[in-house]
């Protein structure tokens, strides 16, 4: 039975760059349409992620090519909790730009290039082959870096260089990853090497293969050593972009590592998750130290990316059924918050013309409303009960004392230790751009600016109470994303049920399902 809905997530996005190109002359016609499709983006993805739970696993094969010869597009629950969390992000971007872009880069084709971006990130979520990750992810990081050198400023162009250097780099340990894979098991299918690959017995051999790909994606999710370029890119765009970056570029690497690491590199676990499980501490403890060091808001934000991707890791690392459910969890509570964060630094910025925390104050005593919707997010990231990111990291935590080993007792400390720094960085910026008295040199034209366009700033708080309504239902509702990541994570720990309707949908019938 073909599942064409399957290909809709990569198509829409398409369809509506290919329009919002051809009307590039109307700026609000552009905006009609990066709205309706990103809405229609995330009414597909949920409907992709309620037949996955009620029917099981999703394939496509393009063409008249079965598997595992031809292309072949999946979705099981992994992948369509992140085409959700996707398609939540892409509406809440769309909308928050109507606010902020401004006419210059709206005329610079921001709409287009941020559907095509949503294309790549949707295409590497679905994707069953290992060529076609590579595919796309390169349109993925083509259009991150043209949205991130939009504008052309100095700045811009300098964080551009980095990130594109880095990740040209990564590309290349991804693409000499497939071609030695390719030789030892003749195919790219992801199923289909996996089947191969467990029947292999030269294990050294495999995990060399699995440390290249490990590179390639350690890179694009920013873990320790490779993370450099983030924090020295994604403070550069307009706030937006760095939104869009913050909730899912790195999360691709992320869904990539646990994709590979649980469905194709298990044969080594004695030394894959070990040294995994170190990577997650070093990125922890780095990120947070450079967040707690700097004092302009995006920067800070920008570090905690990579602290928090050390939480994900560490979940990867573990193995388990609940240390696996609690990162997937984690995931999503990230994507929503991270965003968030950013999405209200614009507004900061907006209302201060600055994100230097010496310049800033007494936001909170003018724009109470702001502060409250800073406060949510912030006390999420930092693990407070009851928002969303306090059970992301209790699952993780769990996990890591159930197995009662000296390293994820260790690992376990670690957390608490970043835990407790990422609410002290938290507290610094409420401090100092929210509570305290605001220097002298505040700039009041910005905030007449402000006031006197208020349908702007309507753009921008929409999607931030948005967001912040949703960290708090899920945590309130953890019982209910738990079980679903529970799912999610035992699907994932039993490849047997991925590789079986992968290859087993080789010979599919003619009916075709909406």
């Amino acid at each position: 039975m073909k599942h064409l809905i399957v290909i809709l997530p990569i198509v829409i996005p398409m369809v509506t760059a290919a329009l919002c190109l051809l009307t590039w002359k109307w700026k609000n016609v552009q905006k009609v349409f990066a709205l309706l499709g990103s809405a229609i983006i995330l009414i597909t993805a949920l409907n992709i992620l309620y037949r996955v739970r009620s029917h099981g696993i999703l394939v496509e094969q393009m063409g008249t090519w079965a598997s595992p010869y031809g292309i072949t597009l999946v979705a099981d629950l992994f992948s369509s909790i992140m085409l959700v969390s996707s398609g939540i992000v892409g509406v809440i971007i769309v909308v928050y730009s109507f606010g902020c872009m401004g006419r210059r880069r709206e005329s610079c084709g921001h709409y287009p290039l941020m559907m095509v971006l949503l294309m790549g990130v949707n295409g590497s979520f679905l994707t069953g082959d290992l060529f076609n990750l590579y595919v796309w992810f390169e349109v993925m990081l083509m259009a991150s870096f043209v949205l991130l050198a939009h504008g052309g400023e100095k700045l811009q162009l300098e964080g551009c260089i980095k990130y594109i250097v880095i990740n040209l780099l990564s590309s290349v340990f991804f693409l000499t990853g497939l071609g030695i894979l390719y030789a030892t098991v003749g195919t790219l299918n992801m199923a289909d090497i996996a089947s191969k690959l467990s029947t292999l017995d030269e294990a050294g051999f495999t995990t060399v293969i699995a440390m290249l790909f490990f590179v390639a994606f350690g890179i694009k999710a920013g873990v320790f050593p490779l993370f450099s370029w983030l924090p020295a890119s994604y403070h550069t765009p307009p706030v937006a972009t760095s939104a869009l970056f913050a909730g899912l570029l790195t999360k691709v690497g992320v869904y990539a590592l646990i994709r590979m690491f649980t469905l194709i590199f298990t044969a080594d676990n004695s030394f894959i998750m070990p040294f995994l499980l170190v990577i997650a501490g070093f990125t922890m403890i780095t990120g947070v130290l450079g967040a707690v060091s700097r004092n302009d808001i995006r920067k800070i934000l920008a570090f905690h990316i990579v602290s928090q991707i050390g939480y994900m890791i560490m979940g990867l690392a573990l193995l388990t059924p609940l240390a696996i459910a609690g990162t997937i969890f984690f995931i999503v509570h990230n994507i929503v918050v991270k965003t968030n964060l950013f999405l209200v630094a614009g507004i900061v910025n907006r209302l201060k013309g600055t994100y230097e925390l010496k310049w800033l104050g007494d936001i909170y005593k003018t724009y109470p409303l702001l502060g409250v919707l800073f406060l949510i997010p912030a006390l999420s990231i930092a693990g407070v009960p009851p928002l969303s990111g306090f059970f992301g990291k209790l699952f993780i935590l769990m996990a890591s004392l159930k197995i009662g080993t000296t390293s994820s007792y260790i690992m376990a400390a670690i957390m608490l230790v970043v835990s407790v720094l990422t609410f002290y960085s938290m507290t610094k910026i409420w401090t100092k751009a929210f509570w305290k008295k605001a220097p002298a040199e505040a700039d009041i034209d910005q905030v007449v600016t402000f006031e006197k366009n208020m349908t702007g700033v309507v753009y921008m708080v929409i999607p931030t109470v948005c967001l912040a309504a949703l960290a708090i239902v899920m945590g309130v509702g953890s019982n209910y994303f738990f079980e679903l990541t529970w799912e999610t994570a035992n699907q994932l720990l039993d490849k047997s049920q991925y590789i079986h309707n992968v290859l087993g949908h080789a010979s599919s019938n003619v009916a075709v399902t909406f």
